[in-house]
């Protein structure tokens, strides 16, 4: 509960000035997103969306841009961040938001996506494992789960390779010294998965053409499908 109540109280402190913020901390921003966008592809014109750890809202809005009509629901521990999401997402009819910790959530909706974008990186590795679990149940069939988060080095060397491009790119970004040391400190509460794993444990838990779409450094895109019928 400490971490949870730690997690959210980062969040709520930089919930205004997050959006600002982003672009210059993911250095691959553009092509992180736009696969994450790309790959939450349904054939309906009112897909039901699940956002796992939501924030402000950001993919949110891209995903409402591509489907306008769609039902979607944004899960957060930090209310702050779904107030400026409130906001963000005033013009679409079909939005609901939820506070709360999704590890620990009951879904008694289904939904044809699920997306998560920087968030699932915060929880234990046996939580991952079980909130795959969970995606997998609350997905109708045919319906995919797209996780756009950070991963960790195969290698210590290789994780720290990651954090000094990482930490050469905010230095250079145009970002106040107080913004990178925000960001710096918030990471420290991360549990980064390596790729590898999470691979193998969203196809344990019975996703189908599972696979890391995008990588640049410690940013990954993975993507599973439930398969019809199970």
């Amino acid at each position: 509960m400490n971490r949870y109540r730690s997690v959210k109280e980062q969040f709520d402190a930089v919930a205004t000035e997050y959006d600002q913020q982003r672009r210059h901390l993911i250095p691959c921003f553009d092509d992180f997103y736009g696969m994450a966008l790309s790959l939450a592809d349904s054939p309906k014109e009112q897909p039901r969306i699940l956002d796992l750890g939501a924030g402000t809202g950001l993919f949110s809005g891209m995903i409402l841009q591509k489907y306008p009509d769609a039902r979607l629901t944004l899960v957060d521990l930090s209310d702050s961040m779904l107030k400026v999401a409130r906001e963000r997402l005033k013009p679409y009819p079909h939005v609901e938001f939820i506070t709360a910790d999704y590890s620990s959530c009951s879904f008694p909706d289904s939904y044809d996506i699920v997306i998560s974008s920087l968030s699932i990186h915060h929880l234990t590795h046996p939580a991952k494992r079980s909130l795959f679990q969970t995606v997998y149940s609350v997905l109708a069939d045919d319906g995919v789960f797209v996780n756009a988060d950070q991963v960790q080095g195969r290698t210590p060397e290789t994780d720290a390779y990651y954090r000094k491009r990482w930490l050469e790119a905010i230095g250079q970004s145009g970002l106040p010294q107080e913004a990178i040391n925000a960001s710096i400190e918030r990471r420290k509460i991360d549990i980064n998965a390596t790729l590898e794993d999470q691979l193998l444990w969203l196809e344990q838990t019975g996703f189908a053409e599972v696979d890391c779409m995008y990588k640049s450094l410690d940013f990954a895109v993975f993507y599973g499908k439930k398969p019809m019928n199970r």
